[in-house]
C-alpha cells in the first residue's frame, strides 16, 4: 500500500509538473504534443497507482518504475527547448528514490543502471557535450545510495537482531497497515500472541546464549510454516507475535495448534480477531487476555479470546449484571443410620437463556470461561449461596450445615482467589469451617503453582476442598496424597454402574477403603434409587446425594421440605415417622444431635 501510494504520488506529481511545463515553456524545439501526452499518460499512471496499486503484486511495480524512466528519457528528448530538457532530467531523482526505498539491493542497482544509462544518452541528445548528462546522472545515483541506505538503517529499526524477525516497533507498523488493508476490502484480520512457557528456567539453568539458541530456533520452524503474506514478530523477550489476514479466528486456532506442535518448547498462545472500528493496540490487549488465561490455565494451551461474543454470552453478561441468574440447592445426606438425615447443601447454578434454552449448565460454564465472564459468575454464585445458607443456618440454628459450591479451574488459579473468597466470607457471615469448594479433578491436572497456593491458604482459613468427579480424571494415589483436599465426590457413573443384576463395582469398594487410608470423607453422586443407597451404606460410604433423595430447590423451598420432612430428604422416612435424632453435622456424621434440632 505504501509503495503504490509514493509511487502513484511521484507519477501524478511528474506527470502535473510535465504538463505545465510543457504549456508553459517557450520554443519550438523537440514535439510538445508528444513530452504532453508523455506528462499525461504519468498522470493517468499515477492514478491508476493510487486506486488500485495495494491490489497489483510486488513484481508489477517494477514494471511502473521502469515505465517511469522511459517516460522521463522521452520528455527530456523532445521537450521543445534545451533549459526545460536539461530541468525535466532532474526527474530521474524521483526513478532513483523509489527504487531506494522499496526494492532490494539488487533491483536498485539494475533501475539506477537503467536511469544513469538513458541520462548519460538523451541529455547530450540535446547537442550538449558528451560530459553534459554526468552532472544529473551522479545526483541520481548519489541520491539513490544515500536514500537506499537511509531507507535500511530506518527499515533495521524495525528486525529483531537475534532473530531477524520483526520487533515489536515493525510489528505494530504491520499491524497498523493490516487494519488499514482490512478496513478498505473487508477482509478477515486475525492476531496471536504466543509466550514460550517457563523460558526464564533455561536462561537460569542453561545461560542466555541457550535461551537466545532456543528463541532462533523456534523462529526459524515456524518462519517456514507461514505464507509469505503472515507476518511473525518477536514481540519481546520470549513472546512471539504472530499477524494473519484474511484469517477467521477457527483457521488461526489450527495454525496455532500445528506451529505449537512443530517446537519442543512448551508454549502458551491467546487467538483473537479484528472487528471493524477496532484499534491496533484494542487487538493486541485482547490476544494479551486470552495468553495470560493459557497461561493461569495451567500453561502449554491455546485460548480463544473471541471478539465476536455469541448471543448466550450477551445475555449471560446482562444476567450478571443484574443478577437474574438462580441458585438452588440440593441436600447432602447422611446414611449412617438409614434416614438420609441432610448434612449439607450444594449449590447448583440454574438459568434460562432465551437465546439457547437447551444449554446445559456445563455449557453455560464453559461459554462463561471462554467470553471472561467466569469470575464474575463465580463471584455472584459463591456470594449468593453463602447469603441463601445463612438463612438455613438461621432457620436450625442447631446445625453445622456445610455448604458445597463448585469453582473453575480458571479463577482458582487466579492470584488473589482465595482472598475474594475470604472477603466473601467475610462480608456474608458464613462460617469458613462450613464452607466446602469443589474442584473438578481434571482442572487440577496441570498442578498449577498458584492454585495448589490458593488451596493450601484456603484450607489453612478452614475453608474444606472437596475433589468433584473423583475417578473421571487423573487420579493417582501419589496426587490424593499431594493434593491438598479433605473429600473425594465419587462421580455418578460409578454409582450408575450399581444394579440389582449384577455384583457391585469392586471400584467403588476400593474407593471407600482408600479414602479411611487417606483420611478424606466420600460423597457419592448420583445416586437415584433405593437399592443403590442400600448398596453403598453396605460398602461404608457416610454421605451421598442425587435425585432419590432430593432434586435442587431454592433456598425458601428447601427450608420448607426439610421443616416438614424434620431434616429428612426422600423416601427413606415416612413423613408420619419422626426421626429419632436431629441432623447430623458433616463432621462427625455418626453422633446425631438433639432432638428437635430443626427450629
Amino acid at each position: 500500500m505504501v509503495m503504490a501510494r509514493t509511487t502513484g504520488a511521484f507519477y501524478v506529481m511528474g506527470g502535473v509538473l510535465g504538463l505545465i511545463l510543457t504549456a508553459v515553456a517557450p520554443g519550438e524545439e523537440g514535439n510538445r504534443p508528444l513530452v504532453g501526452a508523455a506528462a499525461f499518460v504519468a498522470l493517468l499512471l499515477g492514478v491508476s497507482l493510487l486506486i488500485w496499486g495495494p491490489r497489483l503484486p510486488h513484481s508489477v511495480h517494477h514494471a511502473y518504475v521502469a515505465t517511469a524512466t522511459v517516460l522521463v528519457t522521452i520528455a527530456v528528448h523532445w521537450f521543445p527547448n534545451t533549459v526545460g530538457a536539461i530541468s525535466l532530467a532532474a526527474f530521474y531523482v524521483f526513478v532513483a528514490c523509489d527504487a531506494a526505498i522499496f526494492f532490494s539491493w539488487r533491483w536498485l542497482g539494475a533501475h539506477l543502471a537503467f536511469a544513469i544509462a538513458c541520462c548519460l544518452w538523451v541529455v547530450p541528445s540535446r547537442g550538449l557535450p558528451w560530459w553534459s548528462g554526468i552532472i544529473p546522472a551522479g545526483i541520481t545515483f548519489g541520491i539513490g545510495i544515500v536514500v537506499g541506505i537511509l531507507t535500511r538503517m530506518a527499515s533495521d529499526a524495525d528486525i529483531d537482531v537475534l532473530t531477524g524477525l520483526l520487533n515489536r516497533r515493525g510489528f505494530d507498523r504491520a499491524l497498523s497497515n493490516a487494519i488499514a488493508h482490512a478496513t478498505r476490502t473487508g477482509q478477515g484480520l486475525a492476531l496471536v500472541l504466543v509466550d514460550l512457557d517457563r523460558f526464564q528456567k533455561i536462561n537460569d539453568h542453561l545461560g542466555h546464549r541457550a535461551g537466545d539458541a532456543v528463541l532462533q530456533r523456534v523462529a526459524d520452524t515456524w518462519s517456514k510454516l507461514l505464507a509469505p503474506e503472515q507476518r511473525l514478530a518477536r514481540y519481546g523477550g520470549d513472546a512471539f507475535a504472530l499477524l494473519l489476514p484474511g484469517t477467521t479466528e477457527q483457521a488461526a486456532i489450527l495454525l496455532t495448534e500445528e506451529l505449537r506442535a512443530a517446537v519442543t518448547t512448551g508454549c502458551s498462545a491467546g487467538v483473537t480477531s479484528w472487528q471493524p472500528g477496532e484499534s491496533g493496540s484494542l487487538l493486541v490487549s485482547r490476544a494479551d487476555v486470552g495468553l495470560y488465561r493459557a497461561k493461569q490455565a495451567g500453561r502449554n494451551r491455546t485460548v480463544l479470546e473471541s471478539s465476536r461474543q455469541l448471543p448466550l454470552a450477551v445475555e449471560l453478561r446482562e444476567a450478571i449484571d443484574r443478577g437474574t441468574l438462580d441458585v438452588q440447592y440440593q441436600p447432602i445426606v447422611s446414611l449412617a443410620d438409614g434416614a438420609a438425615r441432610a448434612v449439607g447443601v450444594e449449590a447448583l447454578l440454574r438459568w434460562s437463556s432465551h437465546a439457547q434454552p437447551e444449554v446445559t449448565t456445563e455449557g453455560l460454564i464453559r461459554v462463561a470461561e471462554e467470553y471472561d465472564l467466569i469470575s464474575d459468575l463465580d463471584e455472584l454464585v459463591l456470594r449468593r449461596a453463602c447469603a441463601d445458607a445463612a438463612r438455613l443456618q438461621e432457620t436450625f440454628a442447631q446445625l453445622d450445615l456445610t455448604l458445597n459450591v463448585n469453582v473453575s479451574g480458571l479463577e482458582l488459579a487466579e492470584t488473589e482467589y482465595a482472598d475474594r473468597v475470604s472477603g466473601i466470607l467475610e462480608e456474608t457471615g458464613w462460617p469458613a469451617a462450613q464452607l466446602v469448594l469443589e474442584v473438578t479433578e481434571s482442572e487440577l491436572a496441570a498442578e498449577s503453582e498458584t492454585a495448589i497456593a490458593n488451596l493450601h491458604k484456603l484450607r489453612e482459613g478452614g475453608v474444606r476442598i472437596a475433589i468433584d468427579d473423583f475417578g473421571t480424571g487423573y487420579s493417582s494415589l501419589s496426587r490424593l496424597a499431594t493434593l491438598p483436599s479433605d473429600i473425594l465426590k465419587v462421580d455418578q457413573s460409578f454409582v450408575a454402574s450399581i444394579r440389582s443384576d449384577s455384583p457391585a463395582p469392586p471400584l467403588l469398594g476400593v474407593i471407600a477403603a482408600l479414602s479411611k487410608s487417606l483420611d478424606l470423607q466420600v460423597i457419592a453422586e448420583g445416586v437415584e434409587t433405593e437399592y443403590q443407597a442400600a448398596v453403598l451404606t453396605e460398602l461404608g460410604f457416610a454421605l451421598a446425594q442425587g435425585y432419590h433423595y432430593s432434586d435442587s430447590h431454592p433456598v425458601s423451598e428447601l427450608i420448607n421440605d426439610l421443616n416438614d420432612r424434620h431434616g429428612v430428604v426422600g423416601a427413606a422416612l415416612s413423613e408420619n415417622e419422626p426421626p429419632a435424632h436431629g441432623w447430623i453435622p458433616l463432621d462427625d456424621p455418626l453422633d446425631g444431635g438433639e432432638p428437635g434440632a430443626q427450629s
